[in-house]
């Protein structure tokens, strides 16, 4: 599924009325936490429930985990200020799809969620432009 919505990335100068990243944090960071919670703020809107945000365990991230209708999604979200260097749902390689696979294992594990199935989505936000990849993989 894939919409289009303004989003206004994080600023590099201090004119603009963006947010602006926190002092101690590079601007790469401060980036993605900002198309974190860009991705966030969708799912929400869409009916999904967060159950965490950067959930960590030894096999990696979970960026997103949201659930509706006893659908638990792990979503991988990928910010880049342009296509200069490609899509940002390009960098959900192999292993990177590998390492999200086995950290969702761990995260269902743990968790005290009943769920019907799980899913993977890929979100890819641009300025301007947001797209939410359902079961990319």
């Amino acid at each position: 599924m894939a919409t289009t919505r303004k989003t206004t990335p994080p600023a590099s100068s201090a004119g603009s009325s963006a947010p602006q990243r926190a002092p101690n944090r590079a601007p790469h960071l401060a980036l993605g936490a900002w198309g974190e919670r860009v991705a966030g703020r969708r799912y929400v809107r869409d009916g999904y429930r967060v159950l965490a945000r950067n959930w960590r365990c030894p096999a990696g991230e979970i960026d997103l985990i949201v659930f509706r209708d006893g659908l638990v999604v792990f979503c991988e979200v990928k910010t880049r200020r342009s296509v200069a260097f490609g899509l940002p749902a390009e960098a959900v390689d192999g292993r990177r799809q590998s390492r999200l696979r086995a950290a969702a294992s761990t995260w269902l594990r743990s968790a005290e969620v009943r769920s019907d199935g799980v899913r993977f989505d890929v979100v890819s936000v641009l300025p301007g432009r947001v797209e939410r990849i359902e079961g990319a993989f």
